[in-house]
This record gives structure tokens, C-alpha cells and sequence, in this order.
């Protein structure tokens, strides 16, 4: 399954990510002055040259049947399976908001705007602000958590606590993008095989293994194939971005006001590129890099996520003889490596009837690393590891794995391979591997190989990829604010600067935070802040201004 990109993993790790995955582990384990921009900058009288080309910046470009349709929003329902399956209804807001539920039509293929459609299910809390000329409210902020995989109806609930300020002046709006969840979730291996599929050895020592690998990757592409057949050609980022212009019409907003996190900068980036004159006002948080291909992708992330890792055996350190990796940071690192190489050959038990497995192990170990929140329990799981036993590892992997208590996945990483291979044109073989691998075992002793072995994802895949890397150019949209984190392990801090660069001068203003995780957003007061005064009320922040 998706193992080129470990940002597509998990879209939960966010302030009070540990929370969220409380309850899995203990059943499995036992300021600068701004500018005024609240009319946006941009020209509302012509588009980008790419996107009038396209064809897409205009509103005529689909039926008013389509346009026009009426959203029946009612109580929202219990995740279902393919969002994830655990807990109940949404809880209202802290001021008694409900959370409401509809279905938007669109166009299965856009180049046919009136042929077979499909649904797209979104979620919605409404402001009590009041509109109006002189009201306080501004419009529908739509957000998008990441993935490509990621279940916006599930995970904006969850997180609402972050964005009551917001919410003062916005309706807080989210979705299942196509293929995600509710919204016609590809489906690809059973919860049988997806057991076997991540415990397979993914960094293969030998022709045995290799054969076992691309057995795997043929295997998952040909169940993608048989189940989702029909789906795959259209679950692509571009019209993930169409699907959400028609949101904004059908919510009777003339700006897309958006909050993208992690792939969903990369899905705002296509969006401004698109449609550069309906983009109110944006955030970028934890920005996707969109110059670089996915091989260079995956060694970025290697790099990310050995930083993550060496900040963590550092702090770790500071403790002594409580650290599992000792009082070197160095040595832990060989600590590590020495205990994968162990469960290579001889998984660990754990309370379960499944081992951990290296694989499980290196998940495991890449989960905690997403939020500062999670080092308490990669600390816990390597002791316990040390000590013989496999759990808290183990709760770590499935919880980067989408598996539930249960047995069941959701179908985040499906749906991330489907969206992934239907953007990239790249296809990567062994050979392609083998001459990468020893960049990436430079880059990271721990991640670099199973990042490297991970670009075989889309081999064979049956839909031909778009793009070789994203088109992002939005000249002639109102400024973006990009987020970058210095220590973030997934989406690397350079690529707040080069998503800036491509936007086009004056559209990226980027600003940096100092500080551990993914995604700044709730884990910096200074961000928060910053974010919050240009979401409000249009203060565009100085570019290069400086977080801690």
C-alpha cells in the first residue's frame, strides 16, 4: 500500500493528536506590523493564462443543475467503515452548533459536466455570526487536513476545539474529497490482506523478499483495479479542486475562503492555480514542496524524518538512564537500526495475534514522530521493545495504518495510492530503486530504505499519471499565507519557500515556525495568532516573519 509518502499516513496528528489515539493505545497496549486585505487584491476581471486555458476559471462551465443544487443538510451519521468506523455522531460546538451533513453532486469527469456524477460528502457547522453589509460573518472556511486519503467529514469534528475563533466569523465547512470515505472511498485489499500486506517485509534483503514486495504492489494494484476500476481516472488532485469551486458556488460564497494542511497545500496550491479569481483569503500549514517529483519527495522525507528523530533522541537524552537509546543521541540511533535488524529476523509478541514486524516497527516509529505529543509513547515503545514485547509499536503502526480496534482499515491509504498515482506520471521499477537506494540509506539510516523501496507504489498502476509535478503558478490570486516548520518530519520547512516561489511574487507570504511536529497551527501561539488576524480580519502578516 501507500508507502512513498508518510505525509499521506496519518491526517490526525495535529494539536491533541495524542488524544485521538488515547484510546487505541490503551486498549492494544494494555509580530509584525501587516497590511489591510479585506477586499482581496486580486483582478476579478481575467485569470491566470494557464487557467483560462484550461477552461476553468469560469462559473459557466457546469449545468445550473450542478451549480444550483440544493444541499440537504441533515444530522450527520456515525463514521462509517471507510472513514474509519470508531466513535459516535459529531458533538455540537461549545456554543451548541450542530454539525449538519449533505451530499454535493459533481461531475465524475469534468471534461463531461453533464454526464454520470458523483456524490461528495461534506460537513458543515454554521457560524452565528450574522452577514450582511457591516456583519460580522465573512463566508464558508473549507478545510482540507491532508492525505491524499484523509476524511475531512471525520477529522474537522475532532479538531473543531482549535478553530472556535474562526468559527466566530466562519461557517466550518469540510469533506470527504472523491475517493475518500463517504465519497465513493476506492476500495482496494480486504482487511485480511491489508494485515499481510504491512507485515511484509518492505526493505527485502533478498530475491525472496523482493519477489514477495512486488507481489504485494501487484497484488493491491490489481484489487484497486477490480473493485474501483471505473473511479480511478477521476480522483485526481485537479478535480479535487473543480469539486471544490463548485462547493463554494453551491454555499453561495463568491471567494473560496481555505485552510489546507499538508497535502491539502499542495490541493490549495492546484485550486489557486485554477481558479486564482474566486480564492478569498488561504492557509498553506505545512507545506507540501510542489517542485519536487516524487522520488525527491520520498528522500526529502527521509532527511524529515531523521531531523525528527535526532531532535527526539536528543530530548530523550536529557533524561539519562529513563531513555531507552541512552545518554548519546548517536548511539540511539544505532540502538534503533540494531533493533530493526533484530525484528527483521525475529518479530517481537505482542497482546495481540499479530507480531511486530520491522515494517510495523519503522511505521510505528514514523507515527510518533508527527507530534511532540507522540514522544511520550514512541519513548514507552521502544523500552517496551528492549524489554521483549511489541505493543505500543504495534498501536503506533495502526494507528499510522488507519486499522481500528476492530481489525478494519479505513480507506485512507487506498485512496491515497489511487489519488497519488492518478497525479504522478512517474513510474519507478526495481532498477530505479536499487540505483536510489544508496541516497537514501545516506539520508536516513532508519527511514531511507523503506522510503526508497515506497516508489514502487504506482508500478503497472492502470490509470496514467497527470503531471510530473503539480502546477501551482497563481499569479493573479489574492496573497496566500504558507506555513513552514522547521523541524516538520513529512513536509519538509523548504517547502513553504518553493511553494512561494511558484505561486508567483506577492501571492506566497511565508512565515516560519521555529518548533517540532507537523503543522504549526494550533502548536505556536505566535501562529495561531498570525492566522487568525488574516483569516479575520485580513491582516497579511510581513513575509519571513519568525515564529517560536
Amino acid at each position: 500500500m501507500s508507502k512513498a509518502r508518510w505525509a499521506s499516513r496519518d491526517q490526525r496528528v495535529r494539536t491533541g493528536a495524542a488524544v485521538a489515539l488515547a484510546t487505541l493505545l490503551t486498549t492494544t497496549a494494555g509580530a509584525c506590523a501587516g497590511r489591510s486585505e479585506d477586499a482581496p487584491s486580486s483582478d476579478p476581471t481575467h485569470a491566470s493564462a494557464a487557467a483560462r486555458a484550461a477552461g476553468s476559471d469560469s462559473d459557466s462551465d457546469l449545468p445550473k443543475s450542478l451549480t444550483r443544487q440544493h444541499l440537504d443538510w441533515k444530522d450527520c451519521p456515525k463514521p462509517s467503515s471507510l472513514q474509519g468506523g470508531e466513535g459516535g455522531r459529531p458533538r455540537p460546538l461549545s456554543d451548541g452548533t450542530k454539525w449538519s451533513c449533505a451530499t454535493l453532486k459533481a461531475p465524475l469527469d469534468y471534461r463531461k459536466p453533464k454526464g454520470k456524477t458523483i456524490g461528495i460528502q461534506m460537513i458543515r457547522a454554521k457560524s452565528k455570526a450574522k452577514g450582511g453589509h457591516g456583519g460580522k460573518r465573512i463566508g464558508s472556511l473549507l478545510f482540507n487536513f491532508g492525505g491524499p486519503g484523509g476524511s475531512g467529514v471525520t477529522l474537522l469534528p475532532s479538531l473543531a476545539k482549535e478553530y472556535k475563533k474562526l468559527h466566530a466569523r466562519y461557517d466550518l465547512v469540510s469533506f470527504d474529497p472523491r475517493g475518500v470515505g463517504n465519497s465513493d472511498g476506492v476500495r482496494c485489499l480486504s482487511d485480511k490482506g491489508l494485515d499481510a500486506s504491512y507485515a511484509l517485509d518492505d526493505t527485502p534483503d533478498d530475491s525472496a523478499e523482493e519477489k514477495a514486495l512486488l507481489g504485494d504492489v501487484r497484488k493491491t494494484r490489481d484489487a484497486c483495479e477490480k473493485k474501483s476500476g471505473k473511479l480511478l481516472p477521476h480522483v485526481g488532485t485537479e478535480n479535487a479542486a473543480r469539486d471544490m469551486d463548485l462547493m463554494r458556488q453551491v454555499l453561495g460564497d463568491d471567494k473560496l475562503y481555505y485552510f489546507g494542511v499538508s497535502y491539502g497545500t499542495e490541493l490549495g496550491g492546484v485550486y489557486a492555480h485554477l481558479f486564482p479569481k474566486h480564492l478569498g483569503r488561504a492557509v498553506l500549514d505545512a507545506v507540501v514542496d510542489p517542485t519536487e517529483d516524487p522520488k525527491q519527495s520520498a528522500l526529502g522525507q527521509a532527511k524529515g524524518f531523521q531531523l525528527a528523530l535526532d531532535n527526539f533522541l536528543q530530548k530523550c537524552a536529557q533524561q539519562g538512564s529513563d531513555c531507552p537509546t541512552g545518554a548519546d543521541p548517536a548511539r540511539g540511533v544505532q540502538r534503533i537500526t540494531a533493533l530493526l535488524k533484530r525484528l527483521d529476523k525475529k518479530p517481537l509478541p505482542t497482546a495481540t495475534s499479530r507480531k511486530l514486524t520491522q515494517s510495523r516497527a519503522l511505521n510505528g516509529i514514523a507515527q510518533a514522530l508527527y507530534s511532540k505529543d507522540y514522544w511520550p509513547y514512541l519513548q514507552e515503545g521502544l523500552d517496551e521493545a528492549a524489554h521483549g514485547s511489541g505493543n505500543m509499536l504495534l498501536a503506533l503502526s495502526d494507528s499510522m495504518t488507519g486499522r481500528d480496534r476492530n481489525g478494519h482499515y479505513s480507506n485512507a491509504q487506498a485512496a491515497n495510492t489511487a489519488i497519488t498515482c492518478a497525479d504522478s506520471k512517474q513510474r519507478y521499477d526495481v532498477k530505479d530503486v536499487k540505483a536510489a537506494l544508496p541516497e537514501f540509506r545516506a539520508a536516513s539510516p532508519v527511514f531511507g530504505e523503506f522510503l526508497a523501496w515506497g516508489m514502487l507504489e504506482c508500478e503497472h498502476w492502470p490509470v496514467k499519471g497527470t503531471s510530473k509535478t503539480p502546477d501551482v503558478r497563481a499569479p493573479d490570486a489574492a496573497p496566500i499565507l504558507l506555513i513552514g516548520n522547521t523541524g516538520d518530519p513529512a513536509t519538509p520547512y523548504e517547502g513553504a519557500q518553493r511553494m512561494a516561489q511558484e505561486l508567483g511574487p506577492g501571492v506566497g507570504v511565508a512565515i516560519t515556525y521555529q518548533g517540532q511536529g507537523h503543522g504549526a497551527y494550533g502548536n505556536s501561539r505566535c501562529v495561531t495568532d498570525t492566522v487568525n488576524r488574516y483569516l479575520l480580519d485580513g491582516v497579511v502578516p510581513s513575509d519571513g516573519k519568525v515564529c517560536s
